[in-house]
C-alpha cells in the first residue's frame, strides 16, 4: 500500500514524535506531511524519505508560534493532495483529522485527544491563553466567533477519517462525547529498555528508597504545586526533575525537604526511578508516557485517579490476580495526596513490588504497538472488502 503520514507540526519531540517514528518503522518509505517544519529542532524527522510542509511554512513566524496557526491549519490541511495514496495516517490533537482523501484511500487517525482547546480545555483556554496571544486587548471576547468557527469545523474534520483510534479509554470517551464516533483503542509506544531493571540483582539493591519524585515540565497543569505543598507539610524528601514557566515560584514555596534537580539527561532518569521510593503524578495526562518509564524502572506511582493513568497503573483496589504498581488519590487536593502516601508507605513492600512494575511496563513497548497497529490495519481492510 503507498501509504502517507501526517502530523500536526515537526517541530518538537514528545510522545507523539514516538509514534512517528514506530509508524516510520511499519511504513519506511511513507512521507510526512506537516504545517510547518523545524529542522533544528526536530532532527529526529531526518529519517523520513521526504518531509512535505504546507504553505504556512513559507511564513518563518509560524514555524514556533504555534497557536497564531489555530484558524489557518484547516485551511493548510485541505490543500494537501493524497490522491496518490492508498492510505493516509493522521496523527494529531488538533487539525490534521480534516485532510481531505478520495474514497477508495484508507484514511486512519491516530488522535492523540480531542482538539484540547475547543473541547475538553475551552474554558480554560479563553480565561488563560498562551503567553504569545495573550497580549490582545480583551481577547477572550475578540477570539470567540473565531473560536466557534474552527468548533464547528474540527467537528465536521472528526467525520472525515475511516476509522478512530484514541490512546487510551479517557481518549476514546472524549472521541465518544464531543466527536460522537466509536474508536479503536492502541496505547502509544513506550521506549521501555531505557528504563527497564536488567536483572534481579539490581531490584534487590534498589529496595531501601528514600525519596519520592517527579519528572515533567514545571507547567500549571501538571499541579506540581499540589506536590510540593504536600511535602512541604509531610516533611518527606521529594526531587523535582525538570524545568518550565513555574519554577521559580516552586522554589519559592518549596522547604529544605524538597531538592529541584532542573533538567537532567534522559541517560541519567533511570536511575533517578530505581533509586525513587515511588514516582508522584498529581496530574491527569491523555496518556503519560512517564508512568510508563518510571514502571519499566521498577518505581511504583502514587497517581491522580484520571485520564491515561487508569490504563497504565495497576491499583490494589482493581482485584484478586493483579499485580499492584501504584496507588491513586481521588482528588487534586493536598489532603487527598498526603492520605495517598501515607497509605503507600503502610503498603509499599507488602503488595507493590517492582518486578510487577517492570512487567506492566512491558505491555506498553514499541514492538507490542506496532504489532496492534499492523493487526488494526488488517481488520480494517478486510472489513472495507466487504
Amino acid at each position: 500500500m503507498k501509504t502517507a503520514i501526517v502530523y500536526d507540526r515537526v517541530n518538537k519531540w514528545g510522545g507523539a514524535e514516538s509514534v512517528l517514528l514506530a509508524l516510520h518503522e511499519i511504513f519506511p518509505d511513507a512521507p510526512l506531511y506537516t504545517s510547518v517544519y523545524d529542522k533544528n529542532k526536530a532532527p529526529w524527522a531526518e529519517v523520513f524519505s521526504r518531509i512535505i510542509p504546507s504553505f504556512l511554512q513559507k511564513i518563518p513566524v509560524l514555524r514556533n508560534y504555534h497557536e497564531l496557526l489555530g484558524w489557518l491549519t484547516p485551511i493548510a490541511y485541505e490543500t494537501f493532495s493524497f490522491d496518490e495514496y492508498d492510505l493516509v495516517i493522521s496523527v494529531t490533537s488538533e487539525a490534521v483529522k480534516g485532510i481531505i482523501t478520495k474514497p477508495q484511500t484508507l484514511h486512519i487517525c491516530y488522535c492523540l485527544t480531542p482538539t484540547r482547546y475547543l473541547w475538553s480545555g475551552y474554558e480554560e483556554y479563553l480565561n488563560n491563553p498562551p503567553t504569545s496571544l495573550n497580549w490582545i486587548p480583551f481577547y477572550k471576547y475578540i477570539s470567540q466567533p473565531f473560536l466557534r468557527y474552527t468548533k464547528y469545523w474540527d467537528y465536521m474534520a472528526a467525520q472525515r477519517p475511516d476509522v478512530m483510534v484514541g490512546i487510551s479509554t479517557s481518549v476514546q470517551k472524549r472521541i465518544k462525547k464531543y466527536y460522537q464516533r466509536d474508536s479503536e483503542l492502541i496505547f502509544p509506544p513506550v521506549d521501555i529498555d531505557k528504563f527497564r531493571i536488567a536483572n534481579k540483582k539490581q531490584i534487590t539493591k534498589d529496595k531501601n528508597k528514600d525519596y519520592y519524585l517527579y519528572v515533567g515540565r514545571l507547567v500549571p497543569y501538571k499541579k506540581v504545586g499540589l506536590a510540593v505543598e504536600a511535602f512541604n507539610d509531610l516533611r518527606l524528601p521529594l526531587v523535582i526533575i525538570g524545568t518550565g514557566s513555574e519554577e521559580s515560584k516552586l522554589k519559592s514555596m518549596a522547604n529544605k525537604n524538597i531538592i529541584f534537580k532542573g533538567f537532567v539527561a534522559e541517560t541519567e532518569l533511570p536511575q533517578y526511578f530505581r533509586e525513587a521510593k515511588a514516582f508522584i503524578y498529581p496530574q491527569e495526562e491523555d496518556f503519560g508516557i512517564t508512568a510508563v518509564e518510571a514502571q519499566a524502572a521498577g518505581c511504583p506511582l502514587i497517581a491522580y485517579r484520571a485520564g491515561g493513568a487508569l490504563d497504565t497503573v495497576v491499583d490494589p483496589s482493581t482485584g484478586p490476580g493483579r499485580f499492584a504498581t501504584g496507588i491513586f488519590f481521588n482528588e487534586q487536593t493536598k489532603e487527598s495526596l498526603i492520605e495517598a502516601i501515607k497509605y503507600f508507605d503502610d503498603l509499599n513492600h507488602r503488595s507493590i513490588q517492582p518486578q510487577n512494575c517492570v512487567k506492566n511496563a512491558a505491555k506498553f513497548s514499541k514492538d507490542i504497538f506496532k504489532k496492534k497497529f499492523q493487526l488494526m490495519l488488517e481488520k480494517t481492510k478486510v472489513a472495507n472488502k466487504h
